[in-house]
């Protein structure tokens, strides 16, 4: 009897997984994408693509999309991040690359992060035309994500490896900000993610919107006339309660024993990425940890607070967003990552325009942008009603392992998530616990 109630178990756990499989396949949201969007158009959409494989760092790609058909792709480095199209049609990149003999400190060969010019129109294909970079001691968390153009020249961007921003002119550091002002900074930050700094945008003169990815903020630095730099506003800051996201995996650290570490609050941001201002008061950002997309404004109190959430989208709940941009026309792009999908929803979150990537992308960009004074001129921002696209929420642990799920196995369906795997790992349970009532009843 015990064996046969062995056998049962395993059959039992085996059937789970296999109607687990089968159901969820059946219901999954079609992911054909809608690349027609009601006005006609196809949308030209420039992607960077982080990857896939170990830690996402293969496979990397610059493409522009029209529609669903990719007009064009640069894949030389193992991972690209934020992309924009320039004045003059060439893109800029912030980037990740191994195999380089010029290491500085560190043993050769080696990784290097910096930023890319790449011609797509260039004779032979789309070639990168320019190069600034330098070496980092490790692949993972270490480089830099998001780079800005300057109307003067140069360029703004972050620096995960040594958690600063900086502005570069003619391959030369001329200005940085330092997040060790503001954070109780580790030993040498080199050594573990501690801020991941993963964007910068300039919002007006001198004055830089920074997301602190590992702090729930965004942090507003301005360059001072002596060179210095002064924050001026911090969005989400700590007004206490418990810092658990911020201190996970030895991330911020209280390091002058003074009991602060800065951290947000979670249920407003976080763990963001690719903050967009809007204009004074205003910005859109993709609350990855929280699985959703939210339009912050500032109240009359001067605390930031979310008049615009967006969790869901065809049907499917957003899955790590990361980047999310308002268009002139008042419709939003959203690069869905552990989805593998970028689409345009209006206001009310319907989507008129969507399609399925081939990796894992990072960030999705619309062209051209309107600049003023070499700023993103304001876009719109919604009214504040509180609009509220609700999906089906995550649960933490599992939500961990959906994660961890895409990076060691980016071929696995995207349906396959929160409740997959718990029933899957039920039926692992069932099917292992029979086994073992077998073998001992032998």
């Amino acid at each position: 009897m015990t064996g046969d109630r062995g056998s049962h178990l395993v059959l039992a756990g085996v059937l789970l997984f296999v109607l687990t499989v089968g159901v969820s396949g059946a219901l999954a949201p079609d992911r054909a994408g809608t690349t027609a969007a009601p006005d006609g158009e196809t949308r030209a959409t420039l992607v960077g693509s982080q990857g896939g494989g170990p830690g996402w760092h293969e496979h990397g790609s610059i493409y522009l999309l029209n529609g669903s058909d990719v007009e064009w792709r640069e894949d030389s480095a193992d991972s690209y991040f934020d992309v924009q199209r320039l004045e003059d049609g060439t893109v800029l990149a912030g980037f990740m690359h191994s195999g380089y003999e010029e290491c500085g400190e560190y043993e050769s060969p080696c990784t290097r992060t910096g930023i890319r010019i790449v011609d797509p129109d260039a004779e032979g294909g789309p070639e990168v035309v320019e190069e600034y970079s330098f070496p980092v001691r490790s692949q993972s968390n270490s480089e830099i994500h998001d780079a800005e153009p300057l109307p003067d020249g140069g360029y703004a961007m972050t620096d995960m490896d040594r958690e600063r921003i900086l502005i570069v002119e003619d391959d030369e550091v001329v200005w940085q900000w330092n997040a060790s002002e503001l954070y109780d900074e580790p030993d040498d930050p080199t050594r573990t993610d501690w801020l991941h700094i993963n964007d910068v945008d300039r919002i007006g003169e001198d004055r830089f919107l920074v997301s602190v990815r590992n702090a729930n903020q965004l942090v507003i630095v301005e360059r001072t006339d002596d060179g210095g730099s002064e924050v001026v506003e911090i969005v989400n800051e700590d007004t206490g309660g418990s810092d658990a996201s911020c201190t996970k995996n030895g991330q911020l650290r209280d390091a002058d024993g003074d009991g602060d570490v800065r951290c947000g609050d979670p249920s407003v941001l976080n763990h963001q990425h690719n903050p967009q201002w809007l204009g004074d008061g205003a910005v859109l950002v993709a609350d990855s940890d929280n699985d959703r997309v939210v339009e912050l404004h500032r109240n009359a109190e001067g605390d930031w607070e979310p008049v615009w959430v967006l969790e869901s989208a065809e049907g499917m709940d957003l899955r790590w967003p990361r980047d999310a941009d308002r268009l002139p026309n008042g419709n939003t792009v959203v690069t869905d990552t552990l989805n593998k999908r970028v689409f345009e929803v209006d206001e009310n979150g319907t989507v008129v325009w969507s399609v399925e990537t081939e990796r894992i992308p990072y960030e999705a960009d619309r062209e051209p942008r309107e600049l003023t004074g070499g700023v993103t001129a304001d876009l719109p921002r919604y009214d504040g009603d509180g609009t509220h696209v609700a999906g089906s929420g995550s649960v933490p642990v599992l939500s961990t392992l959906v994660v961890g799920l895409r990076a060691v196995a980016p071929w696995a369906p995207v349906w396959f998530a929160e409740t997959q795997i718990g029933l899957t790992l039920v039926s692992l349970a069932l099917a292992l616990g029979g086994g073992v009532v077998h073998v001992r009843s032998d």
